[in-house]
């Protein structure tokens, strides 16, 4: 099936995983954490849909491994930026552009690929800045829930992870209305 979107991209505390659930080591590495409710059939879900998936996340590397390992996760991206290998943090746009570059997309189709994460000026901001689709996880009560500046607001807002698939099937029909 060829999909209009193209690549679907996530953020990881607070998105996919419950950072109140993190066991860490001395050198702030997370080695295990529960998944959000849902997040793992979602991913699965969108994998076995033939979406290309990617992480894009701040934070230790060896966190992303233990955690989507643990949860038989870790193979399903096709992509990884992590803000320790680049030298800079979301919103900075060289954390988008490159799990975007790594799956081969054009940036005159970013809009055609979507970014979801729970923290307005990182995720959202970002996301938006490049030209992505931008939604907004508001599942987690640890970062602000209120947008600063019109940069934060997000194009679209899921309270459970689960709630991606109906918001990506709505979004196919869309792209495929303009066509």
């Amino acid at each position: 099936m060829s999909h209009r979107i193209l690549a679907i991209c996530f953020d990881f505390g607070d998105t996919l995983i419950d950072e109140a659930t993190e066991v860490k080591d001395e050198t702030l590495t997370t080695l295990r954490a529960d998944l959000i409710p849902g997040a793992g059939s979602l991913v699965r879900e969108l994998k076995r849909r033939g979406y290309r998936l990617a992480l894009v996340a701040d934070g230790r590397p060896g966190t992303y491994r233990n955690v989507l390992a643990q949860h038989g996760l870790y193979d399903l991206f096709d992509a990884v930026a992590i803000s320790e290998h680049l030298g800079v943090q979301k919103p900075d746009r060289r954390m988008f552009t490159h799990a975007l570059d790594q799956l081969g997309i054009a940036e005159e189709d970013y809009g055609r690929t979507v970014m979801v994460g729970n923290y307005l000026e990182r995720d959202v901001r970002g996301a938006n800045a490049v030209g992505m689709i931008s939604v907004w996880l508001d599942w987690a009560p640890r970062r602000p829930k209120v947008p600063t500046d019109s940069s934060e607001l997000p194009q679209h807002t899921i309270h459970l992870p689960l709630d991606l698939l109906p918001l990506i099937e709505e979004l196919e029909r869309e792209f495929a209305a303009r066509e």
